[in-house]
């Protein structure tokens, strides 16, 4: 099982508090370190100091960390230009010696939207566009060195694009893609993704969604089994019920709650649910979302309590 740390940063943090729990991924042993891609917080949070850019962020901490994967769950394709996306995200591979993971979405949150005039089209042709950016950036970073990039779509056009710079990862970084959808969220990751996740959500809708892209890719001659299952949940651990409470409060939970909807409790309940929750679902990923960034304490006692029993 990956252990990975998911940090929301609209939420309140700047580079400073990111690149502490980065280096502190890394330090404990966990996988990868990877942010949403948000501009606006959500619920009573202040959110200050305010937003940080997810590839700007990922940039920097491409030099400050040497093992980590490093990604995005997810960037949303209302936010950039295919084009200048796969140019970034390329950047940033080569800046981190191919350690990166392109998480991309269709965008979803209109408010964010709204704030920073950003267009939120309807959800259809939202999809569309997200499936053209899929295949620009994928197919920009597949192009041989020396060739050129075409792409003639109802939202984009790329003529002789020259496909540069090359990520270090051929033919690019992996592409992870998620959600609900049931026909072309599915289609789209059978044809694209490396790794599909669902976020905070049960197993039987977690399982139902594994189970549709697999049907999708069968469908069109992949081996379902290329395409890792992964889900996110917010973690919120406690030596004691005491640093439980202490924790879910830090966050405006309350621990019945998490417990429920969520990671919560002693590493031994924790250990437990995530293991029923594999079996029941076949995933070998899970994205720990860690919304206290100044509480490193929780991350040292999940590496050291949780991480070791789950092989």
């Amino acid at each position: 099982m990956d252990l990975r740390i998911f940090t929301e940063p609209q939420q309140g943090a700047d580079y400073d508090d990111l690149s502490r729990v980065a280096k502190a991924t890394e330090d404990a042993g966990f996988d990868a370190f990877f942010r949403s891609d948000h501009f606006l917080k959500m619920g009573g949070v202040s959110g200050l100091p305010g937003p940080t850019d997810a590839w700007l962020t990922l940039a920097a901490l491409a030099r400050e960390t040497s093992r980590i994967r490093l990604g995005t769950l997810v960037t949303s394709a209302t936010f950039r230009h295919p084009s200048v996306l796969a140019v970034s995200v390329a950047q940033v591979d080569r800046m981190s010696g191919g350690r990166v993971e392109f998480g991309l979405g269709a965008g979803w949150f209109a408010d964010e939207h709204t704030a920073y005039g950003i267009e939120l089209p309807a959800v259809t042709e939202r999809f569309d566009r997200f499936a053209e950016q899929l295949e620009i950036i994928t197919g920009l970073w597949a192009t041989p060195e020396g060739g050129s990039f075409d792409f003639a779509g109802k939202h984009y056009r790329l003529e002789g694009a020259p496909a540069l710079p090359k990520p270090v990862q051929r033919p690019g970084p992996p592409v992870i893609i998620g959600g609900f959808g049931k026909k072309r969220t599915p289609e789209l990751a059978a044809r694209y993704a490396a790794e599909f996740n669902v976020a905070f959500t049960d197993t039987t809708t977690a399982t139902t969604q594994f189970e549709r892209v697999a049907a999708a890719a069968r469908a069109i001659g992949r081996d379902p089994g290329e395409i890792t299952r992964s889900v996110a949940q917010v973690i919120c651990v406690g030596r004691d019920e005491a640093e439980v409470a202490r924790r879910a409060a830090a966050i405006g939970r309350e621990p019945a709650e998490l417990r429920e909807n969520g990671l919560a409790g002693s590493p031994a309940e924790v250990v437990d649910k995530i293991g029923r929750y594999r079996e029941t679902t076949g995933i070998t990923r899970l994205y720990l979302q860690v919304l206290d960034l100044s509480d490193l304490d929780h991350l040292e006692l999940v590496a050291a309590e949780i991480a070791p029993q789950l092989g």
